[in-house]
């Protein structure tokens, strides 16, 4: 694929530069980038990094216990990964969404009005479903991007269109956004879906399916909750509930039913087909009380039912809960992550199952690491769970003179590759990783 400018390629750093490159003037949202004046220098449009599979060089004799656990971490890597490349995004995010193609999208979460919206093309490394040797190209290239006013807090991509559609502070409306076209590098706003009476309420949590239209649920309480068709607006659901319990997730389980996930740790399950149907929420089994909830679901195979779909709830207190869709109110099973200290925070929570390994999951947001548990032989003893893998190298990162230990702010798997994850944190890095796999592990 030809390499394109990008609206704002300048927004990223190589992770082997020191300095920082001056940013550029901001752009209307919309308009792409002026071509570069008579022999200026044209920009890349690639987002550089460190392939430490093929190119550890980094490790060097410095000063101090954090340098020092870095350098051991890098020398052990050689040993624990399969492929390890980092990357650094001048701008933080806390959204990886995969897009048509094997795409990859990112944003910006600033409290600026110049928040950038980017679409990335891997590294054919990651594009691959098998690992391939050695290949010449292993930068992600940026093919387009756009600007958002407000702070983009989450972003689902429209399943078989070129539509995003993105949601943040300070209400609960969404944006929707194209994806141009081959003969472009713009993704440009298309629409706004407002939210009825969003004056104070805190930002919509959103899904996206496109099986029977291009829908979009989203709410930021139970009590409007609602599905809305992308292109024409229509409401095509409106949940019935007087809960007012704040929303930390939503997700399709079908086309049909909808998964609500409270803060204060409570599930819930709508039908889209019979709306009038009000949307009970039941706590979490065993759910300590005071901690912030959030929560993920594991996807069958296509054509299967919902008992192949577990929820796994995560608290900020580290505490995990395993529940069937069917049942929710009995647990399945449950345990207690290795967390830095109980209560450390819970903007960034987030808990995935892996859709290539059976009862593998991973979950980040309490520090600069990405923990991966094999659930399959936990019980409803709640004890401490023994991680499968750790990945501890976005501790390591954190610009000189920045406030604390970086923590990571999203993850992902890759949807094929069955070890492969991405995840990014707070100090901009930006981490691709496949990890080697144990005897008796996952997989």
């Amino acid at each position: 694929m030809k390499d394109r400018k990008a609206p704002d390629p300048d927004m990223f750093v190589s992770s082997a530069h020191a300095s920082t490159p001056t940013p550029a003037p901001p752009i209307p949202a919309g308009a792409s980038r002026p071509p570069p004046a008579p022999g200026e220098p044209r920009p890349s449009s690639r987002l550089p990094g460190r392939d430490v599979t093929t190119a550890r060089r980094g490790v060097t004799s410095q000063e101090g216990e954090d340098d020092e656990e870095e350098d051991e971490w890098l020398l052990s890597s050689l040993r624990l990964y399969e492929d390890l490349h980092t990357f650094e995004l001048q701008a933080p995010t806390r959204v990886i969404e995969w897009a048509l193609g094997n795409r990859v999208c990112v944003a910006g979460y600033g409290s600026s009005d110049r928040n950038e919206i980017l679409q990335l093309l891997p590294p054919p490394t990651l594009q691959a479903k098998e690992t391939q040797g050695l290949c010449p190209e292993r930068d992600f290239k940026v093919e387009c991007g756009g600007f958002s006013s407000r702070p983009v807090y989450s972003l689902k991509h429209v399943p078989d269109t070129s539509l995003l559609v993105t949601s943040g502070p300070p209400d609960s409306s969404l944006h929707v956004w194209q994806v141009s076209g081959e003969d472009s590098d713009v993704i440009k706003p298309v629409s706004a879906i407002p939210a009825e009476n969003s004056t104070g309420q805190a930002w919509a949590k959103i899904a996206t399916i496109s099986t029977k239209a291009p829908w979009v649920l989203h709410g930021s309480r139970v009590d409007n909750v609602r599905i809305t068709e992308v292109e024409s607006q229509k409401n095509v659901y409106v949940a019935a509930s007087r809960s007012s319990e704040e929303l930390s997730g939503v997700a399709f389980l079908d086309c049909n039913t909808l998964l609500l996930c409270c803060t204060g740790g409570q599930l819930g399950l709508a039908d889209v087909r019979h709306p009038q149907s009000p949307v009970e929420v039941a706590a979490v089994p065993s759910a300590p009380r005071g901690e912030r909830w959030c929560a993920g679901v594991g996807h069958g195979p296509p054509g299967s039912d919902l008992s192949p779909q577990p929820v796994a709830c995560l608290s900020s207190g580290g505490h995990l809960v395993l529940a069937d869709v069917r049942k929710i109110s009995e647990p399945l099973a449950s345990a207690t992550c290795r967390i830095p200290s109980p209560g450390c925070g819970a903007e960034f929570l987030c808990v995935s199952w892996a859709p290539a390994l059976e009862g593998c999951l991973a979950v980040s947001g309490f520090d600069g690491t990405v923990q991966v548990y094999d659930t399959r032989r936990w019980d409803r003893s709640g004890r401490e769970a023994e991680p499968l893998f750790v990945h501890r190298g976005h501790k390591f990162g954190g610009p000189a003179g920045s406030e604390g230990p970086p923590r990571v702010t999203v993850h992902t798997w890759h949807p094929q590759k069955p070890r492969t994850l991405l995840s990014a944190a707070s100090d901009g890095s930006l981490h691709v990783w496949d990890w080697v796999q144990p005897c008796g592990g996952c997989g």
